[in-house]
């Protein structure tokens, strides 16, 4: 009865009660007859061996048993027997091996089968891409290979391939193209010289694409999404942690485990495509965040870009927010915050002296100036422009923010960060609308001083100057519109425009241009990534 319910359920094992294989590999619909000891009621010993047709015509049987027997013999299945263990063949054995069609392939969607949508035991086609369930007698994948005469499959979670209905394992060479594609891996020397090697891909179709610049697909309003997987996939110590499984693999955080699979996808040298699906990244992201985000609808990408970084923190840390992650070791900065005694609702409302507070932070929002009201002179409306120092002088520990809830702060960088991730406040929300500062602020792509600009410890000796990787930019009006992002390829020391899956080469002097919303520096001495922190085990 086990057996049965495997089989309906679409498992590997192919027999079940009342089917049982004759001497010629057939199975035939009657019951099986056990042989016994004891005589039959004819007297004679049940035989072990089935019966044949020159068995009758000898009077083995009585003249109603040879009509029945006829019946049944026109009645049998010719059926191959299906089991768990099937037979190993090599490449050159199997005539279907050239019916695979790589153009079809495509492994960025959820792994469940098209038929029943389990995620047990999924198998694809290599004919036609589409995912069914198991390769036993009466699954998806079985009758798939009858009805469409598809015989190639693959097992999704093993990569081992097999050739329906007859059911035999295939070992062959050719096929190894596939199971990389399937489960892109990198070796530790080869992590190491993304940087440094200038690597161009050709796709199947012949267009070449730059691997970890690639594009992701929008699958409706996920673009806000797509620039954050970019911006991870840059930073050094974060796309060498997750390009290397061993580093997180005994987290259970479904999250982290998509991450990981995205980005080496995104940085795989040997895709049959020029782009990448983020699906079951995104299935993941609206998952863990409880619906927050998805893609039906537009979201903020700084605050996704927080959540995330947060919610890997926690679940890479088991989570414990004090212990150290790759994520606080990159984008964690330490602020001095000094309250006003008697301002605020917080600690500095009744207290008679200055509240100080040393806070991590993982982003700096910085205020921009309002947009001018009035036309000038030649009744046309100016955009202004803001540089960046004027408006970083937030965090100088000499300028007072005034806050309702937080009462009067002033503000004081005591801790750098490898990667500094500067937000420019462009949306501000009232009664009756959202509305967008359209300024633009004036930057350095390479060597931002800080030390110019706010003062900072001692410790941070030498090393303040920052050069810009990515520049995340807002188009269109305040409650829609679309994200696109500014990348630096240092491999080349090229900058490349990636807005969902249009990759192009753009001169540096038209990212200064720009509506910036978001940018991550990096720190200039920071050229070799230190050996990034494991995750921590399960409890």
């Amino acid at each position: 009865m086990t057996a049965k319910r495997g089989r309906e359920a679409g498992l590997d094992d192919g027999e079940g009660e009342g089917e049982r294989p004759d001497a010629d590999g057939t199975l035939s619909k009657r019951p099986h007859i056990e042989n016994t000891d004891g005589p039959t009621p004819d007297g004679a010993g049940a035989s072990s061996e089935p019966r044949t047709g020159s068995g009758r015509e000898e009077g083995q049987a009585a003249t109603a048993g040879d009509a029945g027997g006829d019946d049944e013999d026109d009645e049998r299945i010719m059926l191959p027997v299906s089991t768990s263990r099937a037979v190993v063949k090599q490449g050159k054995e199997c005539p279907y091996l050239d019916t695979i069609s790589r153009q079809n392939l495509d492994y960025d969607f959820e792994r469940c089968c098209s038929v029943s949508l389990s995620h047990v035991n999924v198998y694809g086609c290599l004919v036609c891409g589409k995912y069914f369930q198991g390769r036993g007698l009466s699954t998806q994948a079985y009758t798939h290979s009858l009805e469409t005469g598809h015989h190639m499959f693959i097992k999704l979670d093993s990569g081992r391939v097999y050739c329906l209905p007859d059911n035999y394992e295939v070992h062959d060479r050719s096929l190894d193209d596939i199971r990389y594609m399937l489960n892109p891996t990198f070796k530790h020397e080869e992590v190491l010289r993304l940087d440094t090697d200038v690597t161009w891909a050709r796709a199947l179709d012949g267009s070449e694409y730059m691997p970890g610049l690639v594009g992701l697909n929008n699958m409706r309003m996920n673009d806000y999404a797509n620039v954050v997987v970019h911006i991870l996939s840059r930073v050094v110590p974060v796309r060498n942690f997750f390009l290397e499984p061993e580093n997180y693999k005994r987290c259970r955080s479904l999250l982290v485990q998509r991450t990981g699979e995205l980005l080496r996808k995104v940085w795989n040298t040997r895709n049959f495509k020029g782009q990448v699906s983020p699906h079951e990244f995104m299935q993941a992201v609206m998952t863990t965040s409880k619906k927050r985000f998805v893609i039906e609808r537009q979201g903020d990408p700084v605050e996704f870009y927080l959540w995330l970084l947060n919610t890997l923190h926690f679940d890479l840390t088991d989570g414990k927010p004090k212990k150290q992650s790759v994520i606080t070791q990159c984008f964690q900065g330490e602020l001095e915050v000094t309250t006003e005694a008697g301002t605020g609702k917080g600690k500095a409302e009744k207290a008679t002296e200055d509240v100080v507070e040393r806070i991590p932070f993982l982003m700096l929002a910085l205020d921009l100036p309002p947009a001018p009201l009035f036309k000038d002179v030649l009744e046309k409306n100016i955009i202004p422009q803001v540089p960046i120092f004027s408006v970083m002088r937030k965090f100088d520990g000499d300028t007072v923010t005034d806050d309702i809830r937080a009462g009067r702060r002033r503000m004081r960088v005591t801790r750098l960060p490898r990667c500094l991730t500067l937000h420019f406040k462009r949306f501000t929300k009232n009664n009756f609308f959202l509305e967008k500062n359209p300024t633009l602020v004036n930057f350095p792509v390479r060597n931002l001083e800080l030390r110019d600009i706010v003062p900072l410890p001692e410790a941070a000796g030498g090393n303040t100057k920052y050069d810009l990787i990515c520049n995340v930019v807002h188009e269109g009006k305040a409650d829609g519109g679309t994200y696109r992002l500014h990348v630096h390829r240092k491999a080349e020391d090229t900058w490349c425009e990636v807005q969902d899956l249009r990759v192009t080469e753009i001169l540096p002097q038209m990212v200064a241009l720009s509506e910036s919303y978001f940018q991550v520096y990096e720190l200039k001495s920071a050229a070799a990534p230190a050996r990034p922190v494991r995750a921590a085990p399960p409890k």
